[in-house]
């Protein structure tokens, strides 16, 4: 079902790491190759919590989606940067209070491609679909069927981007690539943004950034004030931008900041 919508040109390149696979690794997943590894287990060395990291924005991920569809009503989501699959998937968690929610998954791995079928399980009332895309190219994401199909920009929708935009340098311009997304989305639309940061131990992310760079991946760790930027003119949830773990936690942390990560929820006027 999913492949009518993807490139018959995704295809696997195991020398090269990609962070959904590092991520599945951090996560104790098995779909993931030496390069991956490599990388993962070396940015572990600079940051050796990064695996409870990497939990935390899974943890996320679902008081997110249980706001959003529970408090806030929202129905459809846009989740770009998806991985591959942990249970529970956003659909899943978001399905489970209000069975007629719409997902549509993108991510760039040939692997989540493999696995999209396992990411579309949806309830009869709702829909799970999957998109093969590069967040670089926003305007092919919005213009893909399987979006329009499942998807109505006419009514509000939630973009996720957990952990992605760090894959993005400046030149890249991901406030520009973002804003594409969120101006095609309608009053009463929110985003949800996790980002690494140097603000809460500049050395060991300076170590992991250099790590990274070794590997052959882009690792931008941004301020709070570069993550503000992202949610510019849209309205904060509270508590607004914070550390990942301090955002409406379900138990209160005994370190917010052990986690390096800034999150935040705004909806648009």
């Amino acid at each position: 079902m999913a492949d009518q919508h993807q490139p018959a040109s995704a295809e696997i390149d195991a020398s090269v790491p990609h962070s959904a696979r590092i991520y599945d690794y951090w996560l104790g997943g098995k779909d993931n190759f030496a390069a991956d590894r490599a990388v993962a287990e070396a940015l572990a060395t600079a940051i050796p919590t990064i695996r409870a990291m990497a939990a935390e924005n899974r943890h996320f991920v679902h008081r997110v989606a249980r706001y959003l569809v529970g408090q806030a009503g929202v129905r459809q989501f846009l989740d770009i940067g998806t991985g591959i699959p942990t249970r529970p998937n956003l659909h899943e968690v978001a399905q489970q209070i209000a069975p007629e929610t719409r997902v549509v998954y993108v991510d760039n791995d040939p692997i989540v491609l493999v696995h999209a079928r396992a990411l579309m399980i949806s309830t009869e009332q709702g829909r799970s679909e999957y998109i093969h895309a590069d967040l670089r190219e926003p305007e092919k994401i919005l213009q893909d069927p399987a979006l329009t199909g499942t998807l109505d920009l006419d009514q509000p929708v939630a973009l996720t981007l957990i952990a992605i935009l760090m894959l993005l340098a400046d030149t890249d311009d991901p406030w520009g690539k973002v804003r594409v997304l969120m101006d095609a989305l309608p009053s009463g639309s929110y985003v949800a943004i996790t980002h690494p940061t140097g603000d809460f131990d500049p050395e060991a992310m300076a170590a992991a950034v250099s790590s990274a760079a070794k590997g052959g991946m882009t690792l931008v760790p941004r301020s709070r004030a570069e993550v503000a930027r992202l949610f510019d003119g849209w309205e904060l949830i509270e508590p607004g931008i914070v550390p990942v773990m301090a955002w409406q936690p379900d138990n209160a942390p005994s370190d917010p900041h052990a986690a390096y990560y800034w999150a935040g929820v705004a909806r648009k006027p």
